[in-house]
């Protein structure tokens, strides 16, 4: 990889370089934390498979109060949490109560590793994370209650939480400002390469507890972090470890093949001169909706997050529901994933922010409304509108994640992110409860997951173009973005 000089405004960057040997040994490493991440968020899928049930006493409605007893059918699954624990009937909604437990669990693993990581550095909160996941997700094998089972699942969840802001906050600190982007996105393809090998795990273990244990087992291997990962630079710099950064720096240049004699004074003059000049200007969260502008950003961007954290795990869900080869309708759901995150790449620097979002809001809906409406019989037409759909809402999650991060301004981006992607948090919590419609009947979900997306589309229309744009530093710049779009 080439390295370009860095400005002077950014020490990270003028010492090791943009992009370079360090960096991609690295943010390999640091990848490979998203594997774990999309078993634990999307194994519900074959933890709780749809599966055909009928009264012990054949004589007897399967539903009906006077049923002491349901046989299951196990020519598929030979157990899941279902039959283990009788989710049919009256207790259905628990099933989908495990997965909203998951995404709660996710969103106070946000919050409070994003808060263990700012506090005592990145490198010992993700490992504590990574040892929490691992216990925690082979502990939920062995619960004999299904109301520890929700507890365990909760733990493994906060901790994957934990990871993912860890390891994404991580990557972004370390590669320089021309890549970030990429990076951002191409930090998504272990998370789509984990989804598209799950169906395996369970093909071949058709048990549950087999399942749980194979997915949460391999994250061992992360626990080295400890001892191999480097901690933040960005950060050991922000808490006055200047000694331990300078080192850190060095040795990443040293592997970059970069020069290493002015990055100890490089270091020192940084520090000095961001001594002198505190304008630091902190926003709060009430500066979301100080103006008719930021409420419209607030709002709008707010709500697209929604749409992908609902539309997203929703979708991913109600494949596994609607019928066929329940292995195979993952698994290209999974494969669609890696061309679409690349087209991803392409799109956010071709089309812009605006109009990506746009297309694939639209693309999304247009093609959940039509499993709505086409038969269930040939099902290759309704498994590859659901292959479209998840290419359209993989564009959408990375697309919405930078579009965010360029239109709050400096002084509330992490406040503005922050609120916004707990949006997404609040959609995936609903998601499975509208999955779970197809019981009552089988059009609502994607009718549901089509429209949602489609009103996500129609928002982003008042919203302006940040491609190529300086990123404001104050709330009257980000409004800037609104007034010179209007000329």
């Amino acid at each position: 990889m080439t390295q370009t000089d860095a400005p002077n405004s950014d020490i990270i960057q003028k010492s090791i370089g943009v992009l370079g040997k360090w960096h991609i040994a690295i943010c390999v490493m640091i990848f490979l934390v998203k594997f774990p991440v999309a078993w634990h968020q999307l194994g519900i899928v074959f933890l709780a498979p749809p599966v055909e049930f009928s009264c012990i006493d054949n004589k007897t409605d399967k539903c009906s109060a006077d049923c002491n007893e349901h046989i299951f059918d196990r020519s598929i699954f030979t157990e899941t949490i279902i039959t283990q624990w009788d989710l049919v009937c009256a207790r259905t909604y628990l099933a989908s109560l495990a997965q909203t437990i998951t995404m709660l669990g996710i969103l106070f693993g946000n919050m409070l590793f994003g808060y263990l990581s700012d506090r005592f550095g990145r490198k010992a909160p993700l490992t504590g994370a990574v040892v929490l996941q691992v216990v925690s997700g082979i502990c939920t094998a062995f619960v004999p209650y299904f109301s520890l089972f929700l507890v365990m699942r909760f733990l493994t969840a906060l901790a994957t939480g934990g990871t993912m802001v860890i390891s994404f906050v991580l990557v972004m600190e370390l590669v320089g400002l021309e890549w970030r982007t990429t990076m951002g996105i191409l930090y998504q393809i272990p998370f789509n390469l984990g989804h598209m090998i799950m169906p395996l795990f369970s093909f071949l273990l058709r048990d549950w507890k087999y399942f749980q244990i194979a997915i949460s087992t391999p994250a061992v291997i992360l626990i080295s972090y400890y001892w191999i990962l480097p901690e933040s630079p960005r950060w050991l710099l922000t808490v006055g470890k200047k000694e331990k950064a300078i080192k850190l720096l060095e040795k990443a240049a040293r592997c970059n093949k970069l020069p290493t004699e002015q990055i100890k004074q490089d270091v020192y003059n940084y520090l000095k001169m961001n001594e002198t000049s505190e304008e630091n200007q902190a926003g709060n969260i009430f500066d979301l909706i100080k103006t008719p502008i930021m409420r419209m950003y607030t709002f709008c961007v707010g709500f697209n997050w929604f749409v992908c954290g609902l539309c997203f795990y929703g979708s991913a869900q109600y494949i596994g529901q609607m019928g066929g080869n329940i292995f195979l309708n993952v698994a290209l759901s999974g494969v669609i994933q890696i061309p679409s995150t690349f087209f991803s790449i392409w799109a956010v620097k071709a089309w812009g922010r605006k109009r990506t979002l746009i297309f694939s809001n639209i693309l999304a809906g247009i093609s959940c409304l039509l499993i709505a409406l086409v038969p269930e019989e040939p099902a290759w037409i309704r498994i590859t509108l659901s292959c479209v759909d998840m290419f359209a809402l993989i564009v959408s999650f990375p697309t919405v994640y930078i579009y965010s991060g360029e239109l709050f301004p400096t002084v509330v981006r992490n406040i503005g992110v922050g609120t916004s992607s707990m949006c997404a948090r609040f959609g995936s919590m609903a998601a499975p409860f509208i999955a779970g419609l197809i019981t009552v009947q089988t059009w609502l979900p994607p009718v549901v997951f089509g429209v949602v997306p489609l009103i996500g589309a129609l928002m982003c229309i008042k919203l302006p173009e940040t491609l190529d744009c300086k990123l404001p530093d104050t709330i009257k710049e980000a409004e800037l973005f609104v007034t010179n779009s209007e000329k």
